[in-house]
């Protein structure tokens, strides 16, 4: 679960991020903060994951706020203001959206947060540890999917969509096949030809140049040979 806060001066900018993170059952409302300093006064006292932090905000604006925090949380930016999108990306934010920005895009950052949560765990494990519950969403037609990552055997690229193949189901996504595997840890996932990666743990036999994983069967492209042999080591 991650909680989050939002830090906006104009109420219905609180009240569009509330609606989009209802509709995700990872995210857990915490506080309305409608400048900074209010969100300075709720961090002393607690510790969240996640903010939602809007730039142009009287007494203290967004940025100038953000390098106050010693170790800040997560932060995605939501803000009418495209010019300060480099700054942002400076001090590490998570994403910067745009106002007014549609679900599609609120969830593409919503991604990145809950990828780079794995990603950060993993760098200060000694092991390579998957924490339980990792999910993602993904846009297919007009449904969003949540995919337990843990599901995923395989990625595909086809044509201008990319296929997701889990244990159960395909679900094919508008997305470049490298777009997708940004979305995905590479302490789990594995290129082995320029239209596929394959998860580790779901390989279940490599011979020759095929990969087997249950009922599929993976090429390996001789471009990334080495990449399995390093696996195989």
């Amino acid at each position: 679960m991650i909680t989050y806060i939002i830090i906006d001066d104009e109420h219905i900018a609180h009240d569009i991020i509330k609606g989009y993170c209802d509709m995700l059952p990872n995210l857990e409302f915490k506080a309305d903060c409608y400048d900074a300093i209010e969100a300075i006064d709720y961090l002393s006292k607690h510790d969240i994951d996640l903010i939602f932090l809007d730039l142009n905000m009287p007494k203290l604006k967004g940025f100038q706020f953000l390098k106050t925090l010693s170790s800040p949380p997560k932060v995605i930016v939501t803000t009418a203001y495209s010019e300060f999108a480099i700054e942002g990306y400076e001090l590490n934010v998570v994403d910067y959206l745009l106002k007014p920005f549609s679900f599609e895009r609120f969830l593409s950052a919503i991604n990145k947060v809950t990828s780079s949560d794995t990603s950060t765990i993993r760098k200060e494990s000694k092991e390579t540890i998957k924490p339980e519950g990792q999910h993602i969403f993904l846009k297919q037609n007009n449904s969003h999917i949540q995919v337990d990552v843990d599901d995923i055997l395989f990625i595909e690229a086809s044509g201008n969509y990319t296929k997701v193949v889990t244990s159960t189901s395909t679900i094919s996504i508008r997305e470049k096949i490298s777009d997708t595997i940004e979305l995905l840890s590479d302490n789990d996932f594995i290129q082995v030809h320029k239209s596929f990666a394959v998860a580790k743990k779901h390989i279940f036999r490599v011979e020759g140049n095929r990969i087997y994983m249950g009922d599929h069967v993976v090429p390996i492209g001789k471009l990334y040979k080495t990449n399995i042999n390093q696996l195989l080591r």
